[in-house]
């Protein structure tokens, strides 16, 4: 499913498939977050973990409906790499120390959902749909101090606008941590990826409706970030 802003969500095929189709032109990673899980009190996608891992060669992120460290543990079992955690969090924080204590800070990853209300940024939970009185980097350093490896950064005002990234709250946030964060929401050129981790000092960029509309592909994206000189896996 892919949407605008979390809604107006459509089927934009088999997820299995389109994880070896992105793996095989080049894609680094690939990440499946179940952004209604928490709002429809679901679990998590544990079939369509255990499907892609088994086909799957990069590393696999999994999010959506993960409330629990035995939770992050299911997903795990199920052939993820790594788990990321949004509501849950939020609601709970002790989550991110106790997933890291039993499996590592290599396998969390806080998702965080931002969105301007009022003219500042605030944490969004539970597809988008909840605001909260959380300030978005300080709420990542805060995710970073309580054992998360990794922070999955979207811009719900961006999400599926292909207007690029929000360059501004990427860097701030990237700039306030010291793991990897992975720039997200807004994505509508290869270029728009290059400005993410050049402009917005971001360490990945997440990208689906683009590639999943055929506007570009992953390998156009790699060629776009070579010419950057920025250091790639080359796609086979």
């Amino acid at each position: 499913m892919k949407g605008t802003q979390f809604v107006d969500l459509r089927d934009i095929g088999d997820p299995v498939a389109l994880a070896e189709r992105y793996e095989q032109e080049g894609a680094d990673e690939i990440v499946f977050l179940d952004i209604s899980a928490s709002t429809e009190e679901r679990g998590t996608l544990l079939d369509v973990a255990r499907r892609t891992a088994e086909r799957l060669f990069v590393p696999l992120t999994i999010g959506g409906g993960v409330r629990t460290a035995d939770d992050v543990a299911r997903v795990l079992r199920a052939g993820a790499d790594k788990v990321s955690i949004n509501s849950a969090a939020v609601d709970r924080p002790q989550v991110l120390t106790d997933s890291a204590h039993r499996f590592g800070a290599q396998c969390v990853v806080a998702s965080i959902d931002a969105k301007r209300i009022d003219g500042a940024w605030r944490v969004v939970t539970h597809g988008g749909r909840t605001p909260t009185a959380l300030d978005p980097i300080a709420w990542a350093r805060e995710c970073v101090d309580r054992g998360a490896g990794e922070i999955l950064l979207t811009s719900i005002d961006r999400d599926g606008a292909r207007i690029g990234y929000d360059l501004e709250l990427t860097q701030a946030t990237a700039d306030a941590v010291p793991v990897p964060v992975i720039a997200s929401g807004g994505a509508g050129t290869a270029q728009h990826v290059v400005d993410a981790i050049v402009d917005g000092h971001a360490d990945a960029a997440l990208v689906a409706g683009i590639v999943h509309d055929g506007v570009t592909t992953v390998r156009q994206i790699k060629r776009a970030m070579q010419d950057a000189k920025l250091a790639i896996r080359s796609a086979a």
